[in-house]
């Protein structure tokens, strides 16, 4: 049987994979911090983007990209944040949020739909 970590850890490997096929360059993943965890960090030419990755097996709760929540969403912009002022190369870029949704079964024989939504939603 398969862990809730261990789908979300399929899930990221997928849209990291995904990401660099659309040209992205992957800098990190599972940054944690007190503010929360980015999934996955990347640079889209100059553009740093930071990239919630939201999985569901079954629409049951609802779809994965309907799982991003205002709160959800606060807590990505306050952990950016936090990882900007840290690391100097990241300081004073662009910084742009995007959501990945992977709706279905992770298996080996077959992908779920992915959806990625750039520009998800902005740091106002």
């Amino acid at each position: 049987m398969e862990t809730h970590e261990r789908r979300g850890a399929a899930a990221e490997s997928l849209a990291a994979d995904y990401l660099r096929t659309q040209g992205l360059a992957v800098l990190a993943r599972n940054l944690r911090c007190n503010m929360g965890e980015l999934d996955i960090v990347c640079l889209d030419r100059e553009v740093l983007v930071i990239v919630e990755v939201r999985q569901r097996a079954c629409a049951a709760y609802g779809d994965s990209l309907a799982s991003v929540t205002r709160r959800k969403q606060c807590r990505l912009i306050r952990a950016a944040r936090f990882h900007c002022q840290r690391d100097p190369a990241w300081r004073d870029r662009v910084v742009r949020f995007d959501v990945i949704g992977l709706d279905g079964v992770i298996s080996r024989d077959g992908a779920p739909a992915l959806t990625w939504i750039k520009d998800a939603f902005r740091e106002n």
